[in-house]
């Protein structure tokens, strides 16, 4: 039986991607997003919990991100879980984890630079209009 990897998420951008161009033309945008969660303690105090997650996007998805994307913009990501080994400058086994995104939306830009008006370029592929309610 084969299995599912899909990820959704709606966050903040920590930081404006990072662009690489690897050999054959090759773009790669990786980028923090915060996802938050809001809950009560046994005392009614509001808590807040971050996440931080690891995004990275290939070719056209990231030649849209380095158009289209800032630290502190809001978006809506589907893609998967990818985890992978390597090793420091120590030779210390290292894993990380990453979401590779197939594809995002620009829900809301950041208080900080222009209100979006709702003309925001969709990523390639992308299945929802820029008005979608997310």
């Amino acid at each position: 039986m084969a299995g599912i990897n899909k990820v959704i998420l709606v966050g903040n951008l920590g930081k404006d991607p990072e662009i690489r161009r690897l050999e054959g033309g090759v773009v790669r945008a990786a980028f923090s997003l915060a996802t938050t969660e809001y809950y009560k303690d046994k005392e009614g105090n509001r808590i807040e919990q971050t996440e931080w997650h690891n995004i990275v996007l290939w070719r056209g998805l990231a030649e849209s991100a380095e158009r289209i994307l800032k630290k502190g913009y809001t978006i809506y990501l589907e893609g998967k879980i990818q985890s992978r080994k390597w090793q420091d400058k120590e030779g210390q086994q290292r894993y990380s984890t990453d979401i590779v995104g197939e594809i995002f939306q620009l829900i809301r830009r950041s208080e900080n630079n222009t209100p979006s008006t709702g003309g925001a370029e969709p990523a390639p592929n992308n299945p929802f209009p820029n008005d979608h309610p997310f």
